[in-house]
């Protein structure tokens, strides 16, 4: 059996509350939630809301049986602007308990996308491992965008050279951005994986078509024989982001999130 933490990205419920994430991950059999806090898509905590809000949601994680071990805190880490709006995600991700903050270098939500070189990106994310310090957090570097593999992302994170920052792999990301094969790129990058997005695909390489695990053409087992093989017991967080039209209503949010438990569980994983 499969022993690792495994969570539900509270992206999933992209367009819904916070309250119906933590309903609906909760009724499917999860323990372990992912809080999305990324400006302008899904701010289902944010450094904004009032501390009674906090508060309450804090409460209603502890009442729910779900630990937020991990914050989506995603901001454009080359921008150095964007840098404080960085550091008080970490401050709520700590406020949270989280372990994990997940961001990628370039937020592809908005609009101030740069592009520096690998180098430049290494020396900003190095300029964070203090904070990550002070907060007990452990950063995962999303594969998206222009950092879509995991080997590009490998290149940067061996000039970081911290223990405290490591790679999110999406699964799903890799094709969409990266257009790589997952068994080689995985495979390449895997002593850097700190973190796994578990995200299916359907259809043509470009197409946003994200749904439940098992319902797209990721060769899941694959991955999680090669994760297994290499003893490597990162965390593992589902998302689920259907199609450019969104999903229909809450109800087939909570079906994607409990076929994906089931999912798992056929698989020999335990959670």
């Amino acid at each position: 059996m499969n022993q690792r933490i495994i969570a539900v990205n509270s992206n999933c419920y992209h367009g819904f509350s916070v309250d119906d994430a933590i309903d609906g991950i909760k009724a499917a059999g999860f323990h372990y939630i992912e809080l999305t806090a990324t400006k302008g898509w899904t701010e289902h905590v944010f450094p904004t809301h009032s501390f009674a809000e906090l508060v309450r949601v804090k409460h209603k994680l502890k009442e729910a049986g779900l630990i937020p071990f991990s914050m989506s805190g995603h901001c454009n880490l080359m921008d150095q602007e964007r840098v404080s709006d960085f550091i008080l995600n970490m401050e709520l991700a700590e406020f949270f308990g989280c372990e994990y903050i997940v961001s990628s270098i370039g937020e592809a939500h908005l609009k101030d996308k740069a592009f520096l070189s690998n180098e430049e990106a290494a020396a900003n994310i190095k300029a964070l491992v203090p904070y990550l310090e002070r907060y007990h957090l452990k950063l995962v570097l999303e594969t998206h965008g222009d950092h879509g593999s995991g080997v590009i992302l490998k290149e940067i994170l061996d000039l970081v050279d911290s223990e405290l920052v490591s790679i999110n792999y999406d699964t799903a990301n890799v094709i969409f951005y990266g257009g790589v094969d997952i068994k080689e790129d995985l495979t390449a990058c895997i002593d850097k994986v700190g973190y796994v997005h578990l995200k299916d695909k359907k259809g043509a390489v470009k197409e946003w078509n994200f749904p439940a695990l098992g319902e797209g053409n990721i060769d899941m087992p694959m991955i999680f024989d090669l994760i297994e093989k290499e003893n490597n017991r990162c965390p593992f967080s589902i998302e689920i982001e259907f199609t450019q039209a969104g999903p229909g209503d809450l109800d087939e949010v909570n079906k994607a999130v409990k076929a994906s438990y089931d999912y798992l569980i056929v698989h020999g994983f335990v959670i």
